[in-house]
């Protein structure tokens, strides 16, 4: 993951674990439009409430998640680094973030448009099934995650 070589996203994604073994066609049509790009120790990725229209793969670097509760500071919930993945907020209608995130690090990530990923699921729902079945382990993870929080930050 640390490999700084600048290579198309398409070339890249096939050696990130989340992929690993997908066809090359699948691949290609997932990486159709992905950019990389870079965000600064302290840079918002993505805030709570606005359109999520990207899925992530970190490259390297690490990446907070964060809440914030009325009258508490921001609170990182879980820490993300090289490999893994950031969003699936893309998925459900209306498609709007639930969490922040910022860099704790110098970061490089794989940024996907969502409206290619949805189609590529829908009009191949094999691979479909088979990227959706190792995004859910993240969702759960998230939200378990969020909830222990909330109920350390309220005492519960």
């Amino acid at each position: 993951m640390s490999d700084n070589t600048p290579r198309a996203p398409k070339d890249r994604i096939a050696e990130l674990p989340f992929f690993q073994g997908f066809d090359r066609a699948f691949l290609e049509a997932m990486a159709h439009n992905a950019t990389e790009r870079s965000y600064d120790t302290g840079k918002e990725i993505v805030r709570e409430g606005d359109p999520a229209h990207e899925f992530f793969v970190l490259l390297q670097g690490k990446v907070g998640l964060e809440i914030e509760s009325p009258g508490r500071p921001r609170r990182t919930i879980q820490t993300l680094s090289a490999g893994e993945v950031l969003g699936w907020s893309w998925l459900v209608a209306p498609y709007r973030w639930h969490l922040d995130a910022r860099a704790l690090k110098p970061t490089r990530a794989i940024v996907f448009d969502a409206a290619t990923i949805r189609e590529v699921l829908r009009t191949r729902p094999e691979d479909g099934y088979q990227f959706l079945m190792r995004l859910i382990p993240v969702v759960v993870q998230r939200l378990e995650n969020t909830q222990l929080q909330l109920l350390d930050l309220h005492g519960l």
